[in-house]
């Protein structure tokens, strides 16, 4: 293992797109969204034991999961979790990180990676990983982890590349394009040198930081004003006070759309961002009519293309459904058409207005 490389784990959503499972209190990487008897993030704090020391493995979260954090994963210290005040998306995250681990050392190599995707190949993944951080350790680059398409998605961002290789497997970023339509996508795959944007990313912590002083002076200039502080008990107050007035804005928008120096790792291993009740559909074991149980006892007839979630000691009996997603949480039952599912996320804010917050 090497010394200098460092894990980041991004763990300050909501999961809105996952709700009713999904909720401010307990949001879903800290759910067991699988039914494998492991929560998402042990999931990918696992993951990564065989490639760095426990005590180079980072959570960011929202200053409220904190603990939660730290009952998932014991093994933490809590100075290795990093908690944001307020959400600012992965463009201030990832500065903050970045400046705090420049801090320990200034020759930190580090990987970004979000704590409730899949992974089906961990072995395939974390060789991967390591091509990238040797790349990484050697060049000023920031580099992403690109998903081979397999199909024409709309859900995801796609990264154009060079069809010549920089080096080895890495090759040079033309653009990022945000969820497009169709037709687009169909012709991104076509064109055979589009990736699907999997948000991992492996660079040296220094060559981060230059990219931010170039390209988002505002978040480097305000968090930079805190260098002295950083991993000190004077941090938490500098963080609390600079947090809010911090851009929110994704680290893609931030720097890799504006960057020069940007490389993608094209690879497969059986990944999914794991976002929606759909795609926890198509991931999971399913009986002879496509519908993908979560629960001890069911009788399903007449049913197909459903994905349905329930307490175990509950007995589900439907019959004539086609393509809906059923999830009991108890003192929510959701039951929606799959194709619609894209409008779960906007349940909280109806629920907002109509002063139903506990629902959230």
């Amino acid at each position: 293992m090497n010394a200098n490389t460092y894990v980041a784990i991004m763990a300050g959503g909501v999961g809105s797109r996952f709700w009713p499972a999904s909720r401010e209190a307990r949001p879903k990487q800290f759910l067991d969204i699988l039914g494998a008897g492991k929560s998402l993030l042990r999931h990918t704090f696992e993951r990564f034991l065989a490639l760095c020391p426990v005590e180079c493995i980072y959570v960011v979260t929202h200053a409220n999961y904190c603990q939660q954090v730290l009952e998932h994963l014991p093994e933490l210290h809590p100075c290795q979790v990093i908690g944001e005040p307020v959400r600012r998306n992965t463009a201030p995250c990832v500065a903050y990180t970045a400046f705090k681990l420049y801090n320990l050392n200034p020759q930190a190599n580090l990987v970004i990676v979000p704590a409730d995707h899949i992974i089906q190949d961990e072995v395939e993944f974390l060789r991967v990983v390591r091509h990238g951080l040797d790349f990484s350790a050697r060049h000023d680059a920031l580099l992403t982890i690109g998903i081979r398409p397999t199909r024409p998605d709309t859900g995801y961002g796609y990264i154009q590349f060079e069809q010549t290789p920089a080096e080895g497997e890495v090759h040079k970023t033309l653009r990022f394009t945000e969820k497009p339509p169709l037709e687009k996508a169909q012709e991104f795959l076509l064109a055979g040198n589009y990736l699907w944007n999997a948000g991992v990313f492996i660079w040296r912590a220094e060559v981060v930081l230059q990219a931010f002083a170039q390209y988002s002076q505002g978040i480097y200039n305000s968090l930079q004003a805190g260098s002295a502080c950083y991993n000190t008990p004077e941090e938490a107050a500098f963080v609390e006070a600079t947090y809010p007035e911090l851009p929110n804005i994704s680290v893609d928008y931030a720097l890799m759309e504006r960057a020069s120096n940007v490389y993608t790792l094209p690879a497969s291993f059986g990944w999914s961002d794991l976002g929606t009740w759909a795609s926890l559909h198509a991931e999971s074991l399913k009986d002879d009519q496509a519908n993908a149980v979560q629960c001890q006892y069911s009788i399903l007839q007449e049913t197909r293309n459903c994905l349905i979630r329930t307490p175990q000691d509950k007995l589900v009996v439907v019959r004539g459904l086609d393509d809906f997603i059923v999830v009991d949480e108890g003192d929510v039952l959701l039951i929606y058409p799959k194709s619609k599912e894209q409008e779960i996320k906007n349940v909280s804010k109806v629920l907002a207005n109509s002063g139903q917050e506990r629902f959230i």
